[in-house]
Order: C-alpha cells, then sequence, then structure tokens
C-alpha cells in the first residue's frame, strides 16, 4: 500500500481515500486452494482415526487429504524425472506414500498437508512480491481528459498518444509521463519519487504518471507512452529481473541434482542393510523415510532467490531498475566505483554563469544586461542546449526579447540574426575571434573563463566583440554525498573519468571530493581503464549516460545508467538504470545489494544447521517422523520470509543510512 502524505488543504482532504494496492486474494492461488483443501480433508480424518471410527469413515478423507496436497508437486516430479532431474518435490511425495503403504497414514498425511501448506506459503510470498511493483499500475487513472481543438474528451489510457494534451483537475492522479505546458499547481511525488512534500509544477517542468495533483489545473503535453512510463518501466524491468537467476542459485541448482541422488541413495541404504541385518521392517522404513524428508535441500534451494528478488522490486518502487537477480548479487561485490562526468556527476544542462562584457561592448555603451538581451534575442529560434542555457538566464532576470529577423546557424560556429537593425553572432571563440574580429581583449577574458573550467561564448554585434558568456554544467544535487557513500562501501576511492578537458574535469572533482581524475579520453580510454583495474583484481563499476560510456558499462563488471538524459546504447548497455537520475540512490542500491547478499548467507547457514542437526538426530537416535517433517518445512518457509523482509520500507531507509 503506497501512503500519501495529506494536509489540511481541501484538495488534499479529497484525496484522503487510500490507494488500492493490486493484492493477490488468498484463493486466487491453485496452490492454496489445493493445500486448503487437502488441510480440511485431513482434519476431518484425523480425529474419527483416532476415535477408533472404521477405516470407511476416515480412509477416503485421507485418499482425499493425499491426493489434493501431493499430486501438483507429485506431477511436476514425474516431469522433471523424464527429463532425468531428481525433483526434491518427488521425494517428499514418495515419503508420504511410503508412510501410507505401512499404514501410518496419519504420519503420511501430516507430511502431505504441512509440505503442501508450505508450498502455498511460497507461492504467496512470491506472488505478493510481484505484487508490490504490479500494485504501482493502479496508481495511473483508467481514463484522462484529452482535450481537443475545442472540446474535452474523456479516454482510456491506451488511447493516449505521444503530444496529447491532457487536462488534470485538483485532487486527480496524472495518466501519464509528460510535460506542464499551461497552469501551476503542487503534485505529490512521494510515489514516484520519494520526495515528502508536493513539489510546486509549472510550465515546462516534468510529471510523472500516477503522481497526485493537489492544487491548481494543468494541462499537459503526453511524453511518453502508457508502456513507457517511469512506473511501467519499473514493472516490466523488474518482471524480467524475476526471471533470471544469480550466480548462487545457479550453483545450488546444479548440487542439488547431485545431492539428491545422494539423498536417495543413502535413504535405500538405510532401508536395505539394516534390514539385511535383521532389522524390524516398519520401523525401518519409516527411519529411512524420515532421513530422505529431514536431508532434501528445500531450504538451501529457497534461500538465495527470495533475497534477492525483493531488493530488485524495493530498488523498483524507489527508482533504480536492476535488470535480473545476477546484477543485484553482483553489485554488492564492487569495489572499485568509476564516474561519468556530464549527465552522471553534472545536470547534463549548461546555464550560463557569467556575463562579461569586453572591447566596444563598452564603447557602444552596452551592459551585462544589454549583452546578454542581445544575444538571447538571437539565440531564441535556436534549438541548441547553449543557446537555451543564454535564453533562461535572460527569462531569469526578466529581460525583454527583441524579436529576431533572418536567422541562420552553423554547427560548430554558433548563430547568427538581425536584432532591432544590429547583426548580432553568437559561438565559440575559434570560429568567431579567429575569422579575423578584432579581438578587443576578449581573448584575454576567453581564457579566464575557461581556466575556471568554463565555456566562453563570444557575442558579436556588427562584427564586433561585446561580450563573453561563461557556460557551466550545473553539479548534481548530492553529487558530494554520493561520492563520499561510494568511497566508504567500497573502501576506495571513486575515480573520474571524462572525455572533457583537464580543467573543467579537475574543478568539478574537486567540488565533489574525487581525487583521481582521468580526463580527455575516448571511449576506448575508458574502457582500457577499467579493463587495466580488473586485472588488479578490481570490481569495478561504472555510472554514466552517455553512448561514449556505453562500451565502459559494457567492460565493467557492473554499470549503472542515469535513465532520463541517457542515451538508448547506454541504457541497453547498462546492468542497471537510474530512472530519476537521482545520484543518492546508487550507494545505497549498493548496499540493498549486500544486504541481500549477507540474507542470502543467512539462510544458508539456517538451511544447512537444520538439516544437519535433524540428520543426526535421525541416524544418531529417534526423530518421529512426524518432528522431522515440522523440522524442515518449519526451515523451508524461516529462510524465504527472511528473504522477503527486503521488501519492506525501512530496508530502504536502513541501506540510505549504511550508504
Amino acid at each position: 500500500m503506497v501512503s500519501l502524505l495529506l494536509d489540511d488543504r481541501p484538495a488534499a482532504r479529497l484525496l484522503a481515500a487510500p490507494v488500492p494496492a493490486r493484492r493477490t486474494r488468498l484463493l486466487a492461488l491453485p496452490e492454496v486452494r489445493w493445500a486448503a483443501l487437502s488441510a480440511v480433508a485431513f482434519l476431518l480424518a484425523f480425529p474419527l482415526d483416532l476415535a477408533g471410527a472404521p477405516g470407511w469413515t476416515w480412509g477416503p478423507l485421507y485418499v482425499l487429504c493425499y491426493v489434493a496436497g501431493g499430486w501438483e508437486p507429485g506431477w511436476a516430479g514425474l516431469l522433471a524425472l523424464r527429463e532425468r532431474s531428481l525433483d526434491v518435490d518427488l521425494l517428499m511425495v514418495v515419503a508420504a506414500v511410503g508412510a501410507a503403504a505401512i499404514g501410518q497414514f496419519l504420519d503420511g498425511g501430516l507430511l502431505i498437508v504441512i509440505f503442501a501448506v508450505s508450498g502455498a506459503l511460497e507461492a504467496l510470498a512470491t506472488r505478493r512480491t510481484a505484487d508490490s511493483v504490479r500494485g504501482l499500475l493502479d496508481l495511473a487513472p483508467a481514463t484522462a481528459v484529452r482535450l481537443g481543438d475545442a472540446d474535452e474528451e474523456v479516454v482510456g489510457l491506451e488511447e493516449l498518444r505521444v503530444g496529447d494534451l491532457v487536462l488534470v483537475r485538483p485532487g486527480e492522479r496524472l495518466p501519464a509521463d509528460g510535460t506542464v505546458v499551461d497552469g501551476a499547481g503542487e503534485v505529490d511525488q512521494a510515489t514516484i519519487t520519494g520526495e515528502p512534500l508536493p513539489v510546486a509544477k509549472e510550465p515546462g517542468d516534468e510529471v510523472f504518471a500516477g503522481t497526485l495533483n493537489g492544487t491548481g489545473a494543468l494541462r499537459v503535453r503526453v511524453d511518453k507512452d502508457a508502456s513507457e512510463s517511469v512506473i511501467a518501466r519499473i514493472v516490466e524491468m523488474v518482471e524480467e529481473a524475476s526471471e533470471t537467476k544469480a550466480p548462487t542459485q545457479l550453483f545450488i541448482e546444479k548440487v542439488e541434482q547431485r545431492y539428491s541422488v545422494g539423498v536417495v541413495v543413502a535413504t535405500l541404504a538405510l532401508f536395505a542393510v539394516p534390514l539385511l541385518l535383521g532389522a524390524d521392517f516398519t520401523s525401518t522404513l519409516l527411519r529411512a523415510m524420515t532421513f530422505m524428508i529431514v536431508a532434501s535441500p528445500c531450504a538451501v534451494v529457497l534461500a538465495t532467490m527470495p533475497p534477492l528478488l525483493s531488493a530488485i522490486a524495493n530498488a523498483g518502487r524507489h527508482g533504480v531498475l536492476v535488470k535480473s537477480a545476477v546484477v543485484m548479487e553482483r553489485l554488492g561485490g564492487v569495489t572499485r566505483v568509476a564516474l561519468d562526468k556530464t549527465g552522471t556527476l553534472t545536470e547534463g544542462a549548461p546555464r550560463v554563469a557569467e556575463v562579461r562584457v569586453v572591447g566596444e561592448g563598452a564603447a557602444k555603451g552596452l551592459g551585462s544586461a544589454e549583452v546578454l538581451a542581445l544575444a538571447a534575442a538571437a539565440e531564441h529560434p535556436s534549438e541548441h542546449p547553449l543557446a537555451r542555457a543564454v535564453v533562461a538566464l535572460a527569462k531569469e532576470r526578466g529581460l525583454r526579447l527583441v524579436a529576431a529577423e533572418d536567422f541562420s546557424s552553423v554547427p560548430g560556429r554558433g548563430g547568427r540574426a538581425v536584432v532591432a537593425g544590429r547583426v548580432v553572432q553568437v559561438g565559440s571563440p575559434a570560429a568567431l575571434l579567429g575569422a579575423g574580429a578584432a579581438g578587443g581583449g576578449a581573448e584575454v577574458v576567453v581564457e579566464e573563463i575557461e581556466g575556471l573550467g568554463r565555456t566562453a561564448v563570444v557575442v558579436l554585434v556588427d562584427g564586433d566583440p561585446v561580450g563573453v558568456l561563461g557556460v557551466e554544467d550545473r553539479v548534481r544535487a548530492g553529487a558530494g554525498e554520493a561520492v563520499a557513500a561510494l568511497g566508504r562501501l567500497t573502501g576506495s576511492a571513486p575515480v573520474l573519468l571524462t572525455g572533457d578537458n583537464e580543467r573543467a574535469a579537475a574543478k568539478l572533482a574537486g567540488g565533489v571530493g574525487i581525487t583521481e581524475v582521468r580526463a580527455g579520453l575516448l571511449p576506448q580510454d575508458k574502457v582500457a581503464a577499467v579493463r587495466e583495474w580488473e586485472a588488479a583484481g578490481e570490481k569495478v563499476l561504472v555510472v554514466g549516460d552517455g553512448v561514449n560510456d556505453a562500451p565502459a558499462l559494457a567492460a565493467a563488471h557492473s554499470g549503472i545508467a542515469m535513465g532520463r538524459a541517457g542515451s538508448d546504447l547506454a541504457l541497453e548497455t547498462a546492468d542497471a538504470v537510474v530512472v530519476r537520475d537521482e545520484l543518492a540512490t546508487v550507494p545505497a542500491v549498493v548496499a540493498l545489494s549486500r544486504r541481500a547478499r549477507r540474507l542470502v548467507v543467512q539462510n544458508l547457514v539456517v538451511a544447512s544447521v537444520c538439516i544437519g542437526a535433524l540428520v543426526v538426530w535421525d541416524l544418531a537416535g529417534h526423530l518421529p517422523l512426524p518432528l522431522g517433517v515440522a523440522g524442515h518445512e518449519g526451515s523451508t518457509v524461516l529462510v524465504g520470509l527472511n528473504g522477503l523482509r527486503l521488501l519492506r520500507e525501512s530496508a530502504w531507509r536502513k541501506a540510505v543510512r549504511d550508504a
């Protein structure tokens, strides 16, 4: 169940109803229905048997108990046997049938019931794991108000297309991922981003499907198909991950076959050898069957996947899509982290940090505001990221922009336009100052700005340099804390791998606490660095976002891509994706992986100790069959539930603290 942050505002009170969770009903699972029927039949037969009633009164009930609880695992075991694979479920059914064959109907029935109930609990726990993620889909409304040319139309979500305009009134949930084009309001994004307070949204801001519009009507342009929304991607990738198996699980399954064959051979020996020595048939068979039950590796087989799948589901709810159980297990083993610069440690969105008037600018009577206004007017028609940064600052300062005429742009040189009768050019120093224009001191200013690790943009008016803009990429919020946390987790300081120049890289690295910088790298250079570390025994985690990061992401022990602005190639290559580009989630998911690995070890220890103790008891003393069944199945359920602890919200909070 997803909780919402509510306050006393009228719009918030409208939203007080809890969000429905897609939760599987008990009797919706066939395993639960068959287990329930088996248990009811046993509970009816048990008192009749103990009371000495005629066999025709309780015999059919025991048969129903055996069939209802044992047909499914028995059939699955026979199918596995056809493929020359020995299933531990088949061992349980054979033991129960063997008990009935010598008249121990009560003991065999108890084994079948406990085994069936244990299987039902495992199936329910697995389904609830999936429910906890798929339930996110219920956050999105079933319909949306689509705005047409002249009217409103209520349509189903499947009818929405990218580019459609939808109306979201106060108290309604957003139907799709998109961008606000009109209106303002406060949106509760706790279900997606985990932010505790509603976030103000204005035109140009990004919004997510399933979040809650508290105040103000919003007109939103749909940017993604419903199947590509943040919620849908979380569900899809977690479901894909649940189909994979971690190396530990694969190893256990490989050993399980040989172990199961060994259990069968040992059981036959425990039965045949005492009989040859003159032992009693019934007691010998009971001991052999008890041994087969308690020695079966059910708990060991279940030790690995529940913790890893629970960790995957929890990370997915917090915006980190881990693609497989293999990845979740490997993330906890990283010993060194390599970070990209642009789009990873920085936002990947440039901003103008300073405006300097140079040369003819002062002579023409221009101040920094006038230079910025002319540059923004000339760049307004452009879609270049640097142009958008110039325009954004001008709007932020409230400058009036004159309409530009005769706009043109040349890749690598910049833009040109006529603004209020003046020819304004905005572009790179190499293109504009190197074209023979009088410098007027512009070259010195350019050098100073670039010395600060910023990108210099020159502004010419009628061919004369009048100003230089210093553009920089803003460091992500919390980047320094994330770098420090990764250093603590791995025991080695993270490294910056970037294709940017040395000065810009060093300036950013110093600001976030990175001491080792490798700058000016081509994609193959990043791969070479990763292989160098791994050849030295390191397990490297690479975090990046661009096409140039994809080879390193593929070469590394583990790779994480920043999802919002990441290239398709990087997202496909990476082992995990940070959907909301929150760098702080990277150390958190590493810490969560380490906790999952610890739970796997705990489960293996618990399972091994229980199996060992019960086997020794049966061989050295007399272990009653019902007690052996209870101990064996109890340990199986225990390790399953222990792994599911990572589904809780507190598990993520603890991972954040551990990081």
